[in-house]
C-alpha cells in the first residue's frame, strides 16, 4: 500500500494546537538584544484540542484564492537540501515557477527559506531551525510592505508596492516523509481579522512582525499525513489587495497523536517569495 493509500485511512484526528491569548496586550519580543530584554511583553498561549481534517481526499478542490493554499504534486531536482548552492540554483527557479502557476502572479521573486529539523541534535549539528508550534500567519500589513523595502531596490521597492503584490511561501519534506510533526493549514475563509494579534520581533538590524491567532471555533483546519518529497503545500501569507478573496493564511505544526514512537523527526524546508501583479 503506498503512502498516500494509508494516510487516507485517517479521516479525522483531534490534536492540540497552540493559539494566543487576546487579552489587549501585544507581545514584543527582542531576538540577540540581551540589553534589551527587560522591555520583552511575553505573550501567553492557550493549548486547544480541535479537529484537523486529511485534506488528502480533497486534494483537487483546493486552490491559493479560494481556501489560501493548494496541496500539488511536485518533482525537484534537489538532492540534498542541506547544500545552499543546490537550493539556491535549483529550487529557487522551481519556486518561482510554482507560485507563478499557483497564484496567476506576473513575476514571482524568492527571498528567503527556511530549513527546519525536529530532531533537537540534528538541528544543532546542521544549524538549522524547529518546527514552530504556534498557530501564526508570518506577515502583517506592515511587515509585509516592509519586507520588500528589505529585499528590492527602493525605486522598484517604492513601484511594486503601488501595485498589488503578495507573500507566497511553500513547505515541503526535504528526505523522509513527514511522520511527526506535521504542518496544519486553515481554511482562510474561517479565519478572520479580529483573530490576528500583532507580535513584534527586534533584531539588531531590523524590526518584524508576525501575526499570532486567537481561537475561534469557526477555524477549519487540515492537514496532509506522510507528505513525500516529491509534494508540497502552496500558501498565502499576506495579499495587499484588499478585494482579495483571502488575504492571510494561519498555519503550525502539532503533535500528531497518530504518529508512532519510532517515528523519524519531521526535516522541512519552506520557501518565501514575492508574487507581484500588474493590477492596482
Amino acid at each position: 500500500m503506498s503512502v498516500v493509500e494509508s494516510a487516507k485511512v485517517r479521516d479525522t484526528i483531534a490534536a492540540p494546537l497552540n493559539y494566543i491569548v487576546d487579552n489587549g496586550v501585544l507581545p514584543v519580543h527582542y531576538v540577540d538584544r540581551p540589553e534589551d530584554e527587560h522591555k520583552t511583553v511575553k505573550a501567553t498561549y492557550e493549548e486547544i484540542q480541535v479537529d484537523i481534517a486529511n485534506g488528502r481526499p480533497l486534494k483537487h478542490e483546493f486552490n491559493v484564492a479560494t481556501h489560501g493554499f493548494a496541496f500539488v504534486d511536485h518533482v525537484t531536482g534537489v538532492e540534498n537540501f542541506l547544500d545552499e548552492s543546490q537550493i539556491k540554483s535549483i529550487y529557487y527557479p522551481e519556486i518561482a515557477d510554482l507560485i507563478k502557476e499557483h497564484s496567476g502572479a506576473n513575476e514571482v521573486f524568492v527571498f528567503d527559506h527556511t530549513v527546519r529539523f525536529a530532531d533537537e541534535a540534528d538541528r544543532e549539528a546542521n544549524k538549522v531551525r524547529p518546527p514552530v508550534r504556534g498557530v501564526h500567519n508570518d506577515y502583517t500589513e506592515n511587515s509585509a510592505r516592509q519586507r520588500v523595502r528589505d529585499m528590492l531596490p527602493a525605486d522598484e521597492a517604492e513601484a511594486r508596492l503601488k501595485k498589488r503584490f503578495a507573500i507566497i511561501q511553500v513547505w515541503r519534506a526535504i528526505r523522509l516523509p513527514i511522520q511527526t510533526d506535521p504542518l496544519a493549514i486553515c481554511d482562510a475563509r474561517s479565519l478572520s481579522e479580529e483573530a490576528l494579534v500583532k507580535l513584534t520581533r527586534h533584531y539588531p538590524h531590523r524590526t518584524a512582525e508576525t501575526y499570532h491567532i486567537a481561537f475561534n471555533p469557526n477555524h477549519k483546519w487540515y492537514y496532509f499525513p506522510e507528505m513525500t518529497k516529491n509534494e508540497a503545500i502552496v500558501f498565502k501569507v499576506y495579499d495587499s489587495g484588499k478585494n482579495a478573496s483571502t488575504r492571510y493564511t494561519a498555519h503550525t505544526s502539532f503533535d500528531d497523536p497518530t504518529s508512532r514512537p519510532d517515528a523519524p523527526p519531521r526535516e522541512s524546508i519552506e520557501m518565501r517569495a514575492f508574487a507581484f501583479y500588474d493590477e492596482d
